[in-house]
């Protein structure tokens, strides 16, 4: 009984290292080592149960050998999704730099231009000031010479008005000598009987 235990463990050892070779890729010989179970079925009827412990231990060694191959796998998928994530994150990184520069241009720009206008305003209303303040003192200043040209045009109208009184005043005086002379000479004329010698004199 132990010759024929010890053959049958030699003819299922090699089996297991059999698929080793076998790409990672190729999953499907997992399916494979289900052929010594047909010899251990045989043996169960010949060997009595310790042989089956044993074709067990030989089942769960299979799995255990082929399990670090799917892991190959996913370590590699693992690092595919690692860079990727990496390039997300260095794209993410630079992107947000490139927001953040941006924003710091638009707000220099924003403030410089601001800066400029309030410049502008500032020279706008001083010169308006300035301008205002000269247009002040010229008005006043017409102001003034308004007042003393008004002041000399009444004091011309007032010598005016006195010369053309005296000038009335002297012709009304005149008026009365000649009247009073007329009167004079046609009184004599009357007590004469003689004509005035001007009027004759028109004749």
């Amino acid at each position: 009984m132990a010759e024929e235990e010890s053959k049958k463990l030699e003819t299922e050892t090699p089996s297991p290292p059999a698929p080793a070779p076998a790409p990672a890729s190729a999953p499907a010989p997992v399916t494979e080592p289900v052929e010594p179970p047909k010899d251990v079925a045989e043996e169960k009827s010949i060997i009595p149960p310790p042989s089956e412990e044993k074709t067990e231990e030989s089942k769960e060694l299979v799995p255990v050998e082929k399990t670090p191959e799917p892991a190959e796998t996913k370590s590699s998928e693992g690092s595919v999704n690692r860079d990727a994530v990496l390039a997300r994150v260095e794209t993410q990184k630079r992107l947000s730099l490139i927001r953040a520069w941006e924003e710091s241009e638009k707000s220099k720009a924003e403030n410089k231009a601001h800066k400029k206008l309030s410049a502008i305003v500032s020279w706008e209303n001083s010169k308006k000031a300035l301008v205002e303040a000269e247009l002040k003192q010229i008005e006043e200043k017409l102001e003034k010479q308004k007042a003393e040209y008004a002041e000399k045009m009444k004091n011309k109208i007032a010598l005016i008005h006195k010369a053309a009184e005296e000038k009335r005043a002297i012709i009304e005086a005149k008026r009365g000598e000649d009247l009073l002379k007329a009167e004079e000479t046609a009184a004599k004329c009357r007590a004469t009987g003689t004509a005035p010698k001007k009027l004759l004199g028109c004749f």
